[in-house]
């Protein structure tokens, strides 16, 4: 009876083993394929679930706009004074919900595709109507200097201004400066090549953005989504060096399998340069963990702090031997327009950047830009772009409504928030087909391995008693 007790004392250890070895076995098995079942669906291919995701925005995206509106215009006008800045916003549209546009297969595993523009207005969502009136900056007679930089030029340009009775400062409705307007002072430009319309997006419904080519991860699942060339080109000719690369996806996915140590590096054409985010820290949306990246102080810092950063350096107006943070020139891409990018009220700027206006508080929780993506799949599943525009000002003797600028200052005219979060019915769908499945072999793998563990030592413990108790 004792060795029936003893032998079935170790065929229970014997069993709590081999399931506590199949629970660590299942790992390995169970990592393997659940990578054979993700490289089958991520590629972009027609058919796979990444493919659809990919070519239709799989949740609504909306653009918000918070306009710098002047409080002091007549100081400003008159005496070049500092400029007092209030927000109004939001004012929301709704963009990117329409599918990709000529999308051809290329070679070497590659698919080209054209992203259309259109935005409408999200009544609902904003603080007032697109033709509420506020106080901003002339966008044309501020590019004047940088456009025609010639002494005569500028004096011939300067009877228009006049004549159009054009100030530094005007008064448009929301959805003109947006998107855009007849200029009295270029109206009377006799150039045939001038355009009187300006606007801070202009042009923009009805107009696309590429060609973009990327990469489907048929060849490479690690270079899916990956720009293989914008516009033809795998270069943008804006900058020297690494920053005129094209690095990255376009941001809404990334190749699968992402790491918390990884470096996400993605394209944005509005900002006319490649960018990247790090990781910040786990997130849990609609029940879906994700991990949060973002784009960090240092991909704006001055290359007097980060060397790598010294091709982003091209304004001899106020980067100061390019020591100031914050800001960047990007007028070689908008047609020498003085258009510099920042992040919202010059978050992570140099303090001689906020020293030149009132009004503006950065704040990171609102003004960052993040990433919210889940690490399995690659895919982007919240996000938040956000950055400021505007433009450089600075005094010119032969333009009359800039004779009373004191010296080059950035003026922001407006910031952004673009964003979307993965709908309900995605969610439900991505937890059922994705998350679960991942958190069902977790468990599966963790149940296995502590549960015969403990038969093991529960059995491998009574059989040591037993046997001493026999012996006694």
């Amino acid at each position: 009876m004792g060795c029936n007790r003893n032998c079935g004392l170790i065929t229970g250890a014997i069993i709590g083993a081999v399931l506590a070895i199949f629970g660590g076995v299942l790992i390995p098995v169970g990592d393997n394929l659940i990578g054979k079942a993700v490289k089958k669906e991520a590629v972009i291919v027609n058919g796979t679930a990444a493919f659809q995701n990919w070519l239709v925005p799989g949740s609504s995206v909306f653009r918000e706009f918070w306009i710098f509106h002047v409080l002091n215009p007549s100081e400003v006008m008159d005496e070049g004074a500092q400029p007092k800045f209030e927000q109004r916003g939001p004012y929301t549209y709704r963009v990117r919900y329409l599918p990709k546009e000529n999308v051809t297969e290329g070679e070497n595993g590659t698919i080209s595709y054209m992203l259309p523009n259109a935005a409408d207005f999200e009544r609902g969502m904003s603080v007032g109507p697109e033709n509420d009136t506020v106080t901003v900056l002339n966008l044309a007679v501020v590019a004047v200097p940088a456009v025609f930089p010639s002494s005569l030029m500028q004096s011939i340009i300067n009877t228009w201004v006049k004549s159009s009775k054009s100030a530094i400062l005007q008064n448009r409705t929301v959805q003109e400066i947006l998107w855009g307007y007849k200029d009295p002072f270029l109206d009377r430009v006799p150039f045939p090549t001038v355009n009187p319309i300006v606007g801070v997006f202009y042009p923009y419904n009805g107009t696309s953005d590429g060609p973009y080519t990327v990469y489907t991860g048929t060849e490479d699942i690690a270079q899916t989504a990956v720009i293989e060339s914008y516009k033809n080109k795998r270069t943008l000719s804006y900058w020297e060096g690494h920053c005129d690369m094209v690095n990255g996806t376009d941001g809404a996915s990334f190749p699968p399998f992402v790491k918390k140590d990884q470096v996400l590096r993605f394209f944005s054409s509005d900002i006319c340069r490649s960018i990247y985010g790090v990781f910040y820290g786990k997130q849990v949306v609609k029940g879906i963990t994700l991990y949060r990246f973002v784009v960090p102080r240092e991909a704006f810092a001055s290359p007097a702090e980060v060397g790598d950063n010294y091709c982003f350096c091209t304004d001899t107006e106020i980067s100061k031997n390019c020591t100031v943070a914050g800001v960047l020139d990007i007028s070689a891409c908008k047609a020498k327009r003085p258009v510099y990018i920042s992040l919202p009220h010059f978050l992570h700027a140099s303090e001689s950047v906020l020293q030149d206006v009132e009004g503006l508080s950065p704040n990171e929780k609102e003004h960052e830009t993040y990433l919210d993506i889940e690490p399995v799949t690659g895919l982007t599943l919240r996000f938040a772009k956000r950055l400021q525009v505007n433009l450089l000002v600075k005094p010119s003797k032969y333009i009359e409504p800039l004779k009373k600028v004191k010296k080059p200052y950035v003026f922001p005219l407006l910031w952004l928030n673009e964003s979307a979060v993965i709908g309900d019915e995605k969610a439900e769908m991505f937890r059922s087909k994705i998350s679960a499945r991942l958190e069902l072999l977790s468990m599966l793998q963790m149940a296995l391995m502590i549960g015969g563990s403990v038969l093991f030592l529960a059995f491998m413990g009574s059989y040591f008693i037993c046997r001493s108790t026999n012996t006694k």
